[in-house]
This record gives structure tokens, sequence and C-alpha cells, in this order.
């Protein structure tokens, strides 16, 4: 309660709305990011006190995990990261005249993993931060395994074409220096690759180039064009939500997991749409516009992205760049994470809890009441849409690091989505092992040089054996479900 009248000033509330405003902006533009928008503005809260300061921010990374849904599913580029998951369906449904339907989903699916992670945090906040003091490099490594070996064994096509595209993924994440000798690798004396492939502008390219290049094979047509506008679609999609209850539970308990562990949310979601493609009786139909496929990457994605503040919170350890920025934050307004936060600076740590709630509220009416103007954008001409994209996708990809460079990979990348969607290979394991190929080989790395050379360390406690024999049960899924049903027919035989 004292949070809530903390937060309730009108000068915090005005904080609270711009903040949620300028969240959603930096979340539709490709490239920009929550982390960055929020590391951007950071200069203007120095001279608020340090409760304004966080209500504002905190909001603003609201807003990007809310926008980060519109572009990914009005044009196939995704805002943010997490919402590369979000445009396997969500496009799709677009196309089918369904815009409003999908980002209605998207923004409610949004605003519930995000409410069941604030719950987490205010309740749980003791002993989730004694059970992720217990995660070392193997069990990082692990939970990666898991998130890997979900992709190849829950995925319904082709397991070697899935492979094929994440071992290229793995291919690019290697390049640059690496992290544990310090050493070049597949460099080719090219300076601009010392720091890696960029993820973001691989996904502008992938996706938002890529669908350019088919769409106008295609004829210059938005298949989406003649979107209806319907204003009666959010309850519409609302009474249809009910049924997806039991993916938007498990979305909530993967997010939330990979939130405090911390995974992150870009895995997170990729494994929710996994599990539910998996579970879902309309699975086989995934990717061609189910609205369960915009839920569970959504709801997982907010319940991480949101859980990944409770370490940051009660042990300074953050769980997403974001938070990693906000981090920064505590640290000049003088303030230091941890346990006697809680203690210390009452106003303050309640303060954020409350302006988590709020701050969710706010930007679900806000995104909601701008559906019919979202959907409105798929009425403008390809002809005219497809030169502001191109312009767009150029100016995210030159901001991430104010070089032509990754202008011109962004390019590149957009013809190997190109090649790989008339190949039919998969995009989403290329981007997984993109994203979590390095944090992946530096975990694993730093767990043998724990261990001597050893694997048994993947197995010498309960964690991290759960963790591990879940990954392998799920990598070999399809092996043991035919199993099972060759002996299921040999028993009714």
């Amino acid at each position: 309660m004292g949070g809530f009248a903390v937060v309730l000033s009108p000068f915090n509330l005005m904080l609270m709305i711009v903040g949620i405003l300028l969240g959603v902006i930096i979340g539709v533009l490709p490239g920009l990011g929550g982390a960055n928008g929020v590391a951007i503005l950071l200069p203007l809260t120095f001279s608020m006190s340090p409760t304004s300061a966080i209500i504002m921010l905190s909001c603003i990374y609201w807003g990007a995990l809310f926008g980060g849904a519109i572009t990914s599913i009005l044009f196939n580029i995704p805002g943010e990261p997490w919402s590369v998951a979000t445009t396997f369906d969500g496009h799709p449904m677009a196309r089918q005249g369904k815009a409003d339907e999908a980002l209605t989903g998207a923004f409610t699916s949004s605003f519930v993993g995000a409410l069941v992670a604030v719950i987490v945090i205010t309740f749980l906040a003791p002993l989730v931060a004694k059970f992720a003091l217990k995660f070392g490099p193997a069990e990082f490594f692990a939970v990666q395994f898991l998130t890997f070996a979900s992709f190849v064994g829950m995925g319904r096509g082709s397991a070697f074409k899935t492979l094929a595209s994440m071992s290229l993924g793995f291919a690019l994440a290697s390049v640059g220096l690496d992290t544990v000798t310090g050493q070049l690798r597949m460099t080719f004396g090219t300076t601009e690759l010392l720091t890696g492939f960029k993820f973001l502008t691989a996904v502008i390219g992938l996706f938002g180039i890529g669908e350019i290049l088919a769409s106008m094979e295609a004829g210059l047509a938005f298949a989406g064009t003649h979107a209806r506008l319907r204003l009666n679609a959010v309850l519409e999609t609302w009474k249809k939500l009910p049924a997806y209850w039991m993916t938007s539970v498990r979305s909530c308990i993967i997010g939330c997991w990979m939130g405090i562990t911390p995974g992150g949310a870009t895995p997170a979601s990729f494994m929710s749409y996994g599990i539910a493609k998996r579970f879902s009786k309309n699975g086989n139909k995934f990717g061609t516009g189910q609205l369960e496929g915009v839920v569970a990457p959504e709801t997982a994605a907010h319940a991480a992205g949101t859980s990944a503040l409770l370490p940051m919170i009660t042990l300074g350890i953050p769980g997403s760049p974001t938070a990693a920025v906000l981090l920064g934050g505590l640290l000049i307004w003088g303030l230091q994470p941890g346990p006697l936060l809680f203690v210390e600076q009452k106003d303050f740590v309640w303060g954020l809890i409350a302006s988590m709630y709020l701050g969710n509220i706010a930007g679900l009416i806000i995104v909601l009441t701008c559906v019919p103007l979202f959907a409105a954008i798929l009425r403008v001409p390809f002809s005219i849409i497809a030169p502001m994209i191109m312009v767009i996708c150029a100016v995210g990809a030159y901001t991430i690091n104010n070089a032509m460079f990754d202008v011109w990979m962004m390019g590149l990348f957009g013809v190997i989505g190109y090649v790989f969607n008339k190949l039919k290979y998969p995009l989403p394991p290329l981007v997984l092992a993109l994203v979590l190929g390095d944090m992946a080989e530096s975990s694993f790395r730093q767990a043998m040089l724990l261990s001597q050379g050893s694997l048994s360390i993947f197995w010498s406690n309960g964690l991290v054996g759960t963790i591990f024999g879940l990954g392998v049960i799920l990598l070999f899924w399809p092996v043991i479900s035919w199993a099972v049903a060759g002996m299921r027919q040999a028993k009714a035989a």
C-alpha cells in the first residue's frame, strides 16, 4: 500500500504515461531495443528522485515490451529480439485480415505474463533469490542446452534442416573475440567483425528484408492490405483467449523461470512457442496464423522480461540487458542493490513494484486503444510501405553501432533469409543459435575449466542433473514418442 501511495502522486503518474509512450515507440523501431532506449534516456532522470526515475525507466521497459509486437505482427519485422517468435503466427494472421485480433491477443497475453511475474516478485523474492544463487556455469549451460533441445525435439519439421539451420547460427555466433582465451576467430582481418555479428542486425535482415524480397517476388502486394477494422475485435479476442489458459499457464512458468535464472526473454519466447506447438491440438497448423502461436511467446517473453528485475533488486545480478542498464542507474543514484535495499529503501523498492502493476495496466489500455490505428497501417499500398520499411530497417541497423557495415550485413542477412524461405529451411533455429550460441559456449567452457575437463559436472548435483536430463528427453522426444507408439501398437495387436 505504501508503494501505491508513492506511485499515485500526479508527477509519478505523468512519468508513467510518458515512459510507456516512449517505450512503445522504442519497441516499434527495429534495432533500438528496450536496453538502448533506457540507456539513451537514463541521463534525463539524474535530476529526479531515484523513485521517480526508476518508475519512468521501468515504464519505458514495459512500453518497449508491448511495442515489439506491433511491427512483428504487421510487417514481420521484430521490433525487439523476443518478438521474433511472435512473427511466426502473428504476421500470417495480419495477412489474413486479422491484424487487430493478433495485436489484441499479443497485448493481452503480454499483460498476463507480466502480471504473473510481478506477483512472483512481490511474494516470492526471498525464496527466488536463494534459488538464483545456486546457478553456476554448468547450470547456465544446462538451461541453454534445454532450449536448443526443445527446438530440435519439439519441432514438427525436418530435424536435419533444424540442425543445419542451428549449426549456421552457432558458426555465426562464434565470429569475433573469444571471451575465454582472448583470441580472434573468423574475422579474416576485418576490424568490424571483432565484436561478431550483431543479433539485431541479423534479425532485421532475416525477417524484415527477407520478407520484403519475398513480397516483391510475389508481385508487390500485401496479403493483408484490405484488412477490415473491427472495433469489437478486442472483445471478440478476449472471448477466445480463455480457451488457451493452459498455454498461458505453461508460458508464465517458462517465462518466470527463464527470467529469474536468468535465461532471458528471447529464449523463453522460443521455448514457449516450441512447447505450445508440440502440445497444442492445432500444432500442425502453427505458422499459418494461429492465435495460440501469438499467446505463447508473448506471455513467456513478458513474464521473463519482468521477472528479470527480481535478481537485479535482490542480488544485484541483472537478468537482462535492460536490467543491467537499470542496475547502472541504481548505482548512479547512490543505491546498492541487495537484500538490504528492502530494509533501507522501502519507498523505492515497493514504489518500483507498485509501478509494475500500474504500468502494465496503463500500458495495456494505451496499446489496446490504438489497435484500429495499427491495423489501418495495412491499408497503405505495398509500393509505398515497402520503401518506408527498408528505410526503418536501415536506420535500425545503423543505430546499433553507428556503422554502415551493419547496414551491409543487414542486406546480406536479408538475402540469406530469402534463400532459407525458398528452400524451406527454418529461420528460428538459426536466430536462436545466434543469440544464445556465444553464451552457451562460454558457460560450457567455464564448466569444463571448473571440472578439469570432466563432463560429470553436468550431473554433479540434483539441479543441473534435472535440467540436463530434461534437455536430453526433449532432444530425443521424437524417438521416445515413436517407441511408445510402437509398444502401444504391439500391445493392441
